[in-house]
């Protein structure tokens, strides 16, 4: 099982999405690790307000922070830093575990003949 961690900087609660101003941004990335998890990734979020110790105890964690706090978030795939700075997206979050692509939804050809209005394919 892939195991994923995120390393929040420090927010008001373990997502960010919370309070008057929610970023969309966190929204959607929240989304997209409760869908990893039901996809069977092993998925922990630490936010540096609310688990410091957490973020000490990591080696790979600390050498990254000793460039800057701008380096977070910082994403873990396995143990081993694969982003720093920004929220991936679930395609990228996808990419970075190695698991299969994320297929797209069945493409409507429009003009194509096959789905006329009126015709009821769609």
């Amino acid at each position: 099982m892939k195991k994923l961690e995120i390393f929040d900087p420090a927010m008001c609660c373990s997502t960010g999405v919370c309070g008057v101003e929610v970023d969309p941004v966190l929204v959607a990335f929240n989304a997209d690790l409760q869908w990893l998890a039901e996809q069977g990734v092993e998925v922990s979020r630490h936010n540096l307000s609310q688990e410091p110790q957490t973020f000490a105890a990591n080696p790979s964690v600390l050498k990254e922070l000793e460039a800057g706090m701008e380096r977070l978030p910082l994403t873990l795939v396995d143990g081993k830093v694969v982003a720093t700075g920004a929220y991936l997206s679930r395609a990228q979050l996808v990419q970075k575990l190695g698991l299969a692509p994320v297929a797209a939804p069945f493409p409507v050809q429009v003009g194509s003949g096959c789905c006329k209005p009126g015709s009821g394919c769609c």
